[in-house]
């Protein structure tokens, strides 16, 4: 199936889902762990009726879901459909999902020479490389990229990439700033914005905005 970009997610207005590195997102809290559990078996019940599956992370108030297509190698048709009955299923519980607290977190290492560096943190993390990033199969572990970059010194080299949902980034640069952040940069917004700590460590906000490429 062909994989979906994000301006074609967001067509489809998925209410409380974000569209993130690795699939679809939501959080949905649940009062304790018994009602979570029920949530669970509820979504297994419809998925395999639709014969496709999420992936769920059971908490004690909450339940994480992540929807994608792995032999697409992204977000398709069949996840949108998947989203879909998924709020159903919550609602009838009197449940709601919400992409409010939800991120996916990369590592990004600035590199001058990446194709030198990138198999050997394949091998430390066990991960799967390709030509510019280092992946976990399971999608556990946090991915990492590497961004070619000249050789000047002092330079950057590690940079965590906080991906969230568009609606949420104002409110979390808001935060960063109120915390004694700066806002280091915003011209490549809405794909991504640079802000740093108090002491100049960086980090990136990225969203799915403006984008070419799936994700």
């Amino acid at each position: 199936m062909t994989k979906l970009d994000g301006k074609q997610i967001a067509a489809e207005q998925l209410d409380g889902w974000t569209y993130l590195p690795g699939g679809l997102f939501t959080r949905i809290e649940t009062k304790d762990f018994a009602a979570g559990l029920a949530l669970v078996n509820a979504i297994g019940d419809v998925a395999e009726q639709m014969n496709h599956h999420p992936d769920l992370t059971l908490r004690y108030t909450a339940v994480d879901v992540r929807l994608t297509s792995h032999d697409a190698g992204g977000v398709t048709s069949r996840d949108v459909r998947l989203a879909r009955a998924v709020a159903s299923v919550a609602s009838a519980l009197g449940l709601r999902g919400s992409a409010v607290d939800v991120s996916r977190i990369e590592w990004a290492l600035d590199s001058p020479a990446r194709g030198g560096v990138i198999p050997f943190w394949a091998a430390i993390l066990r991960m799967t490389p390709d030509d510019v990033d280092v992946t976990d199969p399971a999608g556990l572990q946090p991915a990492l990229w590497f961004q070619q970059s000249g050789d000047e010194e002092p330079r950057q080299r590690w940079h965590p990439d906080v991906w969230i949902d568009p609606a949420q980034v104002q409110p979390r640069i808001d935060a960063a700033l109120a915390a004694g952040g700066t806002l280091v940069s915003d011209a490549e917004a809405p794909s991504f914005w640079v802000l740093a700590d108090p002491e100049g460590n960086r980090v990136c906000l990225c969203t799915w905005q403006d984008r070419t490429h799936p994700l």
